[in-house]
């Protein structure tokens, strides 16, 4: 199970074949890396489920590999446009994701040893077309490492000459980006070529598609599987929860709550930094246990606002009124100022 949407096996996948499976979407969701937040946020789930199949049927029809069967309605596996409402559920092709080991460094030989010619690549393979305020990428980089005519990241989104893709660690305590190098050796026999392929593929899908409702597509990312030489993307991808979207330079998405969080409880955020700072300098995995602060839930008229945001969203993206919701340019007038 993950912290937002709960993981059903319904034939395990071996180390040669393909099992089956699904998400269920629920209304959690998760900010910094902790895990699951004290409340809930209604029709998150449905909306980012709605978004993920409509996704995963988009690159189907541009000839892009996926682990994406339907949804599930009444027990049934049917394409979205059969859905007679929101889904909640999604049906999947699985493969071994072994644990990694951390003994004085995570052991990526010992996960290799141990999943054959089918499992979960352990990357997230992340593309940026902006660099919008509360990027990760503001700490890691300067304008100038970019072509960028500036020496300082401005105040507002700033517009990337050309997609970048980057790799991060996948099933590290701690999300880790790497260089090049190391994430070649991380994906194994995956070719790193081909997974920067894919995300610079999936990106220009999801961009196209974004811009059509008037939302500007920032960032996002990919997962990957591998079976018997094939790679294809997997997990759920170009949601409110795995990409950044704006509209009218509002973001609609996950980053509207990280920076609520960020300006309402301050201390939680600068506590859980912390955390993550002391495990890296112990060499230890486990950071959340050595954070002396826990985060309080969210008000109603923030609840309300989000819900709406992520409903409101997913109508304008999908084109179809899935949920009663605002049209989009009211749900986002309405998390401006919160």
């Amino acid at each position: 199970m993950t912290s937002v949407k709960e993981f059903l096996i319904e034939e395990e996948p071996t180390e040669t074949e393909l099992g089956r499976g699904r998400f269920v979407f629920t209304d959690d969701y998760s900010v910094f890396d902790w895990g699951k937040m004290p409340d809930a946020i209604p029709r998150k789930g449905a909306s980012l489920c709605t978004m993920g199949a409509f996704n995963f049927e988009l690159l189907d029809v541009n000839h892009v590999p996926t682990h994406y069967r339907g949804v599930v309605e009444d027990g049934e596996v049917k394409e979205l446009g059969e859905a007679t409402e929101p889904p909640r559920e999604m049906a999947i092709d699985l493969v071994q994701v072994p644990n990694l080991r951390y003994e004085s460094g995570y052991d990526y030989d010992a996960f290799y040893d141990a999943v054959g010619n089918n499992y979960l690549i352990p990357l997230e393979i992340v593309f940026r077309n902006t660099v919008p305020v509360g990027s990760s990428l503001r700490e890691r980089a300067d304008p100038a490492d970019f072509g960028l005519g500036f020496d300082e990241w401005p105040a507002e989104a700033v517009d990337l000459p050309e997609p970048i893709v980057e790799f991060s660690t996948k099933f590290e305590e701690k999300d880790r980006y790497l260089a090049r190098e190391e994430a070649d050796e991380i994906a194994g026999p995956a070719e790193i070529d081909r997974l920067e392929e894919l995300a610079l593929a999936v990106n220009h899908i999801l961009t196209d598609r974004a811009a059509r409702a008037g939302l500007v597509h920032e960032d996002g990312k990919i997962e990957c599987l591998y079976h018997d030489g094939a790679i294809k993307v997997a997990d759920v991808l170009g949601t409110f929860d795995e990409n950044r979207f704006s509209y009218d330079g509002q973001e609609v998405s996950k980053e509207v709550v990280r920076q609520y969080y960020k300006c309402e409880q301050p201390d939680w955020v600068e506590a859980v930094a912390a955390a993550k700072d002391e495990a890296d300098e112990r060499g230890v995995a486990d950071w959340r246990d050595r954070c002396d602060a826990e985060p309080m839930g969210l008000p109603d008229d923030v609840i309300a606002a989000v819900s709406d945001l992520y409903a409101a969203g997913a109508n304008a993206y999908t084109g179809s009124e899935w949920f009663d919701a605002p049209d989009v340019e009211a749900a986002v007038d309405a998390v401006r100022n919160l």
